[in-house]
């Protein structure tokens, strides 16, 4: 079954590895150093440098942009999917659980927004999608707004310190698959 592994970045290794992905989506300021885990190849990494905020303009952070939609993607269409893809930022609790609604979304066009963003939810009661990310997200996959009324329908996330990865099915079966 396909899923997407959401990680925070001291975990991407152990994800990496226990989960058999041979690709990664990191979502991380621009200049953060990290590792690559080995079992990742270079050539199926995506880095995007983008903070986690969500509007423009903020004293020389780098809001996500269209841009940035466009590579996730991009990147998530040439997924085999025959392993998981592992995506991740700082705490693996705003950007990359969006990164990885539009992941699937974009593997999986047919995909109800609301069920994929409770799966979401039953998978992390900490995850509280980019709304930024998934704004933008929304448009450049032509949802029409039912990812952004999906997303907002299970409000913020509860408090985390963020060392909770989870795993996101693409399907029903499973959701909230532990890690």
């Amino acid at each position: 079954m396909s899923h997407i592994v959401v990680s925070p970045l001291a975990r991407i290794a152990e994800m990496a590895v226990r989960h058999r992905c041979t690709e990664m989506l990191s979502l991380v300021a621009k200049g953060q150093d990290f590792h690559r885990p080995a079992v990742i190849s270079k050539a199926r990494h995506l880095t995007l440098g983008m903070n986690d905020i969500s509007f423009a303009g903020t004293g020389g952070l780098i809001a996500p942009q269209e841009e940035h939609v466009q590579q996730i993607v991009a990147f998530a269409k040439g997924w085999d999917r025959t392993r998981p893809m592992l995506v991740h930022c700082w705490m693996g609790v705003s950007r990359s659980p969006a990164a990885a609604l539009i992941a699937a979304l974009a593997v999986e066009p047919e995909l109800d927004d609301q069920d994929l963003v409770e799966r979401l939810r039953l998978a992390s009661p900490y995850a509280t999608p980019n709304t930024r990310l998934v704004e933008i997200g929304d448009a450049v996959l032509s949802r029409g707004g039912r990812l952004v009324a999906a997303v907002r329908s299970i409000g913020r996330g509860a408090d985390t310190d963020g060392n909770v990865p989870f795993v996101l099915p693409l399907v029903a079966e499973g959701a909230g698959v532990g890690v």
